[in-house]
């Protein structure tokens, strides 16, 4: 696994969202973006967790934050999760886990005596300068956007 660390360079990346248009992190150049991902669209932690970024959207855009999603879901699924939940930001599709894969995220988990690979729910802070500001890797689902603006 990558370990990326505040300061470095944050890895690009291009993917397509619920809507299947293309999102790379280079077209948001000069803003501060809320690099999130998450297992599994539609399980109650996840949903949880989009619920408070859907909810905290006005406060995060008055803050200057874009908000973007990442799991290994497909288009659709993250179209029907989207729809569901009213979601207000993009959910970047990652089957691949190439996005997964570079910023560290993707590997073993454990749950219930069981081991398995899986992602990780981290978030990451980028700056408008294209660096990490901030890593998130004790995520609080329900309070999600708090966590953001805490450290703003």
């Amino acid at each position: 696994m990558t370990h990326l660390n505040p300061g470095d360079l944050a890895p690009h990346f291009e993917a397509q969202d619920q809507h299947g248009t293309d999102v790379s992190l280079s077209q948001f150049a000069g803003q501060k973006v809320v690099l999130y991902f998450y297992p599994k669209d539609d399980t109650p932690g996840c949903t949880a967790e989009a619920c408070s970024f859907r909810d905290g959207q006005s406060e995060l855009r008055a803050a200057g934050y874009v908000v973007l999603g990442v799991s290994p879901d497909s288009v659709k699924s993250h179209g029907k999760f989207a729809s569901k939940f009213s979601l207000n930001f993009s959910l970047l599709a990652d089957p691949e886990k190439v996005i997964c894969q570079a910023y560290g995220v993707w590997g073993k988990k454990k749950f219930m005596g069981r081991e398995y690979d899986g992602v990780h729910r981290e978030t990451f802070v980028i700056g408008g300068d294209g660096r990490i500001e901030r890593i998130i890797t004790q995520v609080d689902t329900k309070e999600a956007t708090k966590q953001i603006l805490a450290g703003a």
